[in-house]
């Protein structure tokens, strides 16, 4: 299938190119998220972490304070914003130029952390579901905004997701939400399939078989699905134990067109787009 896809998405004032597929590292100031290595609460740990990411390749942060694994505990958003600003002071200080995205469904959330931090990107996992002033808000913005697909919430989204077509009812989703923010004047947009968000093992396989489809939309895909349950229940792991997994599957979305790798391993995610690269390159 011959790509075609919007290349360059308009961060901070700079066109950054996606011709070439970059690597989003996971930066969670929760206590509950479902890879315990991804927490990180103290200053040092976020400061190691942040330095991390940077160091080893990575081109974005991706900063939550909302654990959205199955049945995770509801935060409010006072405690939310608490946690992001923790974080996003010391990339601030720390980093200036990092670009940070910050990974959260609330419109006031967004606001805070875009206009008093300087973040660079939205990632709501909702696409505007749980919170109603998220478009407006981020047209607004105007900031890159990440839309992801979930069936139900964080709460309730594993209970019992069902689908007759995954592929084509997650593709009529987004072609509603694109319309929504292309009326509003939003032009920087990156799909989200959402892997593991209301979708069982078969569901995730179904999508990432036929995730060059996506590219219809001729939007860069961002590809979530490092060290998740699709991973290491498949393959009968922890998800400690799912690095390897995860860096196939990587490689298969990037052989499907994903543009963006959001991930914890972030040294793991660079080394595999730059053999990606290589062979495309021959």
């Amino acid at each position: 299938m011959e790509e075609t896809f919007a290349k360059y998405i308009n961060v901070k004032g700079e066109l950054l190119d996606l011709s070439q597929p970059k690597v989003m590292g996971i930066l969670n100031l929760t206590p509950d998220s479902f890879y315990a290595d991804s927490r990180k609460q103290t200053e040092k740990d976020i400061i190691c972490r942040v330095h991390q990411i940077l160091e080893e390749g990575g081109t974005f942060i991706d900063m939550g304070a909302y654990s959205s694994r199955p049945d995770a505990e509801d935060v409010s958003p006072e405690e939310e914003m608490r946690r992001l600003r923790q974080g996003l002071e010391i990339v601030q200080r720390e980093c200036p130029e990092a670009l940070v995205s910050v990974d959260t469904f609330r419109a006031d959330v967004a606001k805070m952390c875009v206009e008093e931090y300087g973040a660079a990107l939205v990632n709501d996992i909702s696409a505007g579901d749980l919170d109603a002033h998220m478009f407006p808000t981020i047209a607004q913005l105007k900031v890159p905004y990440i839309l992801m697909h979930m069936q139900g919430n964080p709460q309730t989204m594993q209970l019992n997701p069902h689908y007759d077509n995954p592929v084509k009812e997650v593709i009529r989703y987004f072609a509603e939400k694109i319309e929504k923010l292309r009326t509003l004047g939003v032009k920087d947009l990156i799909l989200d399939p959402g892997f593991g968000f209301g979708k069982t093992l078969k569901h995730n396989y179904e999508i990432l078989d036929k995730l060059e489809e996506f590219q219809l939309f001729q939007l860069p895909v961002l590809v979530g699905v490092s060290r998740k349950s699709m991973i290491y229940k498949l393959l009968n792991e922890t998800p400690e134990e799912a690095l390897n997994g995860t860096t196939a599957v990587h490689a298969i979305a990037l052989m499907k067109g994903a543009k963006i790798l959001r991930v914890h391993d972030v040294k793991a995610a660079v080394e595999t787009v730059r053999i990606f690269n290589a062979l495309k390159d021959r």
